[in-house]
């Protein structure tokens, strides 16, 4: 891909010690991921978020790949919206090289899939974004937990820590939405969807 510029990459997830290992969370979980496969710290920014510059994958030669800002917001989900929208502003980055990293229901727990645009799912942090923005024409990494067991609100099984047995999986599923994020901005949407799609 040419290089017009970084791509802010956004993990979604609601602050403090009480929600750090819920599945909701999952989205910046990643996010400290592509930070610990950088070297880097998430420091707090005025657009309330913690974020850092990057540079994310490996180019043709072993070259470092794109340069990007990776973030979190520092606020609640509900509240994504205006946190994306002031780095996006403040890095000068378009909203076609928005990645957006998130938990989806309507995948099967441990599944990555890549997209561009489409409906929120009745996801408020995806909610929050679009309606900042005033398009929903962004790339999302979506990332499964599965759907709640049972009779189960959606609502509560989110905000639920992963259970032991998947905290097993997590390492895995943390490392393939990583590399994820890391095809998307390195090869473009349709090459990554064809590797990070293609079965196992």
């Amino acid at each position: 891909m040419t290089d017009s510029g970084p791509w802010l990459v956004v993990g979604l997830g609601n602050p403090g010690p009480a929600y750090a290992g819920n599945r909701h969370n999952v989205g910046a979980m990643v996010v400290d991921e592509l930070a610990r496969r950088t070297g880097s710290a998430l420091l707090s920014h005025k657009a309330r978020a913690h974020a850092a510059q990057v540079r994310l994958g490996n180019g043709p030669g072993g070259v470092p790949g794109p340069a990007a800002v990776i973030a979190v917001p520092s606020g609640y989900m509900n509240d994504s919206g205006g946190p994306v929208s002031s780095l996006l502003r403040f890095f000068s980055v378009p909203v076609e090289r928005l990645v957006v990293v998130h938990d989806e229901l309507d995948l099967d727990a441990g599944t990555v899939r890549l997209k561009r645009g489409g409906g929120e799912g009745g996801h408020n942090g995806l909610r929050s974004i679009s309606s900042s923005l005033g398009t929903r024409d962004y790339h999302r990494v979506r990332v499964g937990i599965g759907r709640p067991p049972g009779r189960m609100d959606a609502a509560d099984f989110v905000l639920r820590d992963f259970s032991p047995a998947e905290r097993r999986e997590l390492p895995f599923l943390l490392d393939d939405a990583a590399d994820a994020v890391e095809e998307l901005v390195t090869v473009g949407l349709l090459d990554a969807q064809q590797r990070v799609h293609a079965p196992r």
